[in-house]
């Protein structure tokens, strides 16, 4: 039971969106609390879903080798499970990694504009630290080697170097792109298709 309970369960908003995934655990706790449906596909191709007491009935009418036994009843494994009150898809702020500078930058110079292998990147405090210069989204930046020693401890300006773009955070996004690497089940497979055709992309991406 403990393998089931661990186990995850795509979660969907109220537009059907696949927004999170979840442990069993927490699906069968939202079912039970009124906040979540579980969902489940009908023979017509079409997705019916179940009320924490309905899901209950149909997993005594219709035992499934995926069930949780308690002391007095049999409940199935939900797979996927559909809120009933929440209808944005939530965001999570990417992480201030150095890969994700350089993924932001495109592994380019922000000085001369040249693609570099990321061994041969630096990455440079725009406004240098000891004037101030916080190690941020928006003061950090891959440069060449060769920019990087021109620049030395010195603002852009007074280097005569030009930023080719304002450094700046990543747009937030969307929590599915993160979850949706686990290893998905069979029931998952029409909703993360959906996601990943309409979910909205960040504004690098080509």
């Amino acid at each position: 039971m403990t393998t089931y309970l661990n186990q995850h369960v795509l979660v969907l908003n109220r537009l059907w969106q696949a927004v999170n995934v979840c442990t069993v655990r927490r699906a069968l706790t939202l079912l039970f609390q009124g906040h979540a449906q579980a969902v489940m596909d009908a023979p017509d191709g079409s997705f019916q879903t179940f009320s924490f007491r309905e899901w209950h009935d149909l997993s005594q009418q219709h035992p499934h080798p995926e069930s949780i036994h308690t002391i007095s009843f049999r409940i199935r494994v939900p797979r996927v499970i559909l809120l009933l009150v929440y209808d944005r898809l939530p965001k999570k702020e990417v992480k201030f990694t150095r890969h994700n500078i350089f993924e932001r930058d495109k592994n380019t110079c922000q000085y001369c504009g040249h693609a570099c292998d990321r061994k041969d990147l630096n990455l440079d405090h725009v406004t240098p630290r000891d004037r101030g210069g916080p190690t941020s989204w928006e003061n950090i930046v891959c440069s060449c080697i060769g920019c990087n020693t021109r620049k030395a401890n010195r603002t852009p300006q007074e280097a005569g170097l030009h930023l080719i773009r304002k450094p700046k955070r990543p747009k937030w996004r969307p929590f599915v792109q993160i979850n949706f690497s686990l290893h998905q089940h069979d029931s998952w497979k029409h909703f993360v298709d959906l996601a990943y055709w309409n979910v909205e992309l960040g504004e690098d991406a080509q």
